[in-house]
């Protein structure tokens, strides 16, 4: 029964994304942890609360993301975000810049092609731990076009909210994309592959 099930799982990993690219199988952690985050454009990003009357409380924020442009060989692995000191989790991060940032295939057409729900494992999904960081000006471009190829809307954001270029700086990474369990992956792994 558990050889069935496996080559199920192994005959989805040859499905194609609507995105173009195929799913990695589950025994390769580090391509499905970049797989998912070059399929994905938003996040869920956790923070420390610097606010009155939840300082020092966990406070999840959805943020459009991206690690590169649309298509199979244009990530990075690099989380940028586009953000302004006037979003609260922003006002999180200038006390405390650590952070994590979840990212699923639920936002993609996979899981409900699979009829997967968001929590079933075998709707991928991966949890950076890290810190938020400013990039800087030899790598604001590369953030530019990666966030803007994406997402266009952001170009014609209001100029006076003083938006920035930031990256997600990875210190560690769990995947779940199976059953028994996160995987755990670290950045040198990650890196090293293509999505």
């Amino acid at each position: 029964m558990a050889g069935v099930s496996f080559l199920c799982v192994a005959a989805a990993a040859l499905l194609l994304l609507g995105t173009g690219g195929a799913i990695p199988p589950p025994e390769e952690a580090a391509r499905m942890a970049r797989f998912v985050l070059h399929n994905c454009d938003w996040g869920a990003l956790a923070t420390l609360s610097a606010q009155e009357g939840l300082r020092g409380q966990p406070f999840a924020n959805v943020f459009s993301l991206s690690d590169g442009p649309p298509g199979p060989l244009g990530g990075s692995g690099v989380p940028y975000l586009y953000l302004t000191d006037m979003e609260i989790s922003v006002q999180d991060l200038e006390i405390n810049s650590n952070a994590s940032l979840t990212v699923s295939l639920a936002q993609t057409p996979y899981c409900k092609k699979h009829r997967y729900d968001p929590q079933n494992p075998l709707c991928a999904h991966i949890i950076f731990c890290g810190s938020i960081v400013k990039v800087n000006d030899s790598e604001a471009g590369l953030a530019k076009k990666a966030l803007f190829s994406r997402h266009p809307e952001m170009e014609s954001w209001p100029k006076d909210h003083n938006w920035f270029f930031a990256k997600f700086n990875i210190t560690n990474i769990w995947v779940l994309d199976y059953f028994g369990g996160l995987k755990i992956v670290t950045p040198e792994e990650y890196y090293s592959v293509k999505p």
